[in-house]
């Protein structure tokens, strides 16, 4: 026998390892070939979506929302694809988003809806940021820095209408109308905003309570562009548009009003290739805690994706992904970074390698939302950045 033996251990030695470039490309951390899950990003998509807006909205001014990182989307490239699709007005919510997106929309105006706290004006002079001011304080403040750099700036304005989260309320609203011109020394009001509670449930009266306080408000103050609506006001109709509106959940393919069809296009896919299938007997359990069991002779099949990934542990049991454009319902609970679903009823070949869909154009944002218990809103923005991304520009 022509082995080695370790001289400390007897055990035989490893063989020489063989040189393999792949190898050498993992060990550096390169090695990319195989995703255990993908998020890919229609741009083309996003492009069409505020292209959508627009008409929806028209005549209306139309400011992209790309707060949280474009709503889990990457703000680099959905504010580029913004750009190019023409728009010029942003609103972000941290004072970091807006410098990052500034380098990416020089000549756009961005409007950073945390306000102006103290330790942000420089950075909001420098960046050529506009702060939504939430209160008398606020306005205040912003005055002053405007008179003590003997400079006009630029405000958004935010008043509550029903919300009672931020805002100017009734009573800091009357001080300001009974002040004007005081209390907006030094100011340009770009706009005077506010936002609906309930604009996703089309037939909820909050919608036209605000609306009539909204223009109340805007009678007793200096005139001035408005906004009121987000996505879901967009779809109330001509009388909630003013003269801009602020889409954000309808970019990026979410329903606005999901009790009505969706006008927007799908943007995000999340995929990832099954690991493994396997058939299991009837009365079997599936998964940590044996919260499933079969109850007939099933292929089961596994992805490389869990709660590390976005994907809710509230879908074990309850969610589904799709296989061959055919959905398959989630087995068992959602681990950290495993999901199982039965393949039993889907057509076709069901091997490794072949892909499952979380999130895409067979289970939307809502039906994912409504099954775990949430909304699409958090779906998006929970998606974790270990899914590798990739951004499709053409349609």
């Amino acid at each position: 026998m022509n082995r080695s033996s370790h001289p400390a251990t007897g055990f035989d030695a490893a063989p020489a390892r063989r040189h393999c470039p792949a190898m050498d490309r993992a060990d550096e951390g390169t090695f990319t070939d195989f995703d255990a899950a993908r998020l890919t990003v229609r741009l083309a998509a996003l492009a069409a979506n505020f292209h959508a807006a627009q008409r929806l909205a028209a005549p209306a001014a139309v400011a992209a929302v790309v707060k949280a990182d474009a709503y889990g989307t990457g703000l680099v490239a959905a504010a580029k694809a913004l750009v190019k699709a023409g728009c010029d007005s942003f609103f972000v919510a941290r004072l970091e988003e807006g410098i990052a997106l500034r380098a990416q929309a020089p000549a756009a105006r961005i409007f950073v809806l945390d306000g102006a706290q103290p330790d942000m004006v420089p950075a909001l002079i420098t960046h050529n940021l506009t702060p939504v001011l939430n209160s008398i304080g606020e306005i205040a403040a912003w005055s002053a820095v405007a008179r003590q750099t003997r400079t006009l700036l630029d405000a958004v304005i935010h008043i509550d209408t029903g919300m009672n989260r931020l805002g100017l309320p009734a009573n800091e609203l009357s001080l300001l109308a009974a002040e004007q011109a005081r209390r907006l020394e030094g100011l340009r009001v770009v706009l005077w905003m506010s936002h609906l509670a309930c604009s996703d449930e089309p037939n909820d009266r909050m919608n036209r309570i605000q609306l009539e306080r909204f223009k109340t408000a805007l009678a007793m103050l200096p005139q001035a562009p408005a906004s009121l609506s987000a996505s879901g006001g967009i779809m109330l109709g001509k009388d909630y548009l003013f003269d801009m509106v602020r889409p954000g959940l309808g970019l990026y393919g979410g329903n606005p009003q999901p009790s009505v069809a969706n006008p927007f296009a799908p943007v995000v896919r999340l995929t990832a290739p099954i690991l493994q299938v396997h058939r299991a007997g009837k009365g079997e359990t599936v998964g940590y805690g044996a919260s499933f069991k079969t109850k007939r002779p099933s292929l089961l099949a596994v992805a490389g994706l869990g709660y590390a990934d976005g994907i809710f542990r509230s879908l074990s049991n309850c969610g589904a992904v799709a296989v061959n454009g055919v959905r398959a319902p989630i087995v068992g609970r959602v681990s950290m970074d495993l999901v199982t679903f039965d393949v039993t009823d889907v057509p076709g070949d069901v091997m490794p390698g072949t892909e499952a869909e979380l999130v895409g154009d067979t289970i939307s944002l809502e039906e994912i939302a409504t099954a775990a218990g949430t909304i699409s809103y958090e779906i998006l923005t929970s998606l974790s950045h270990r899914a590798k991304r990739l951004y499709e520009e053409s349609p």
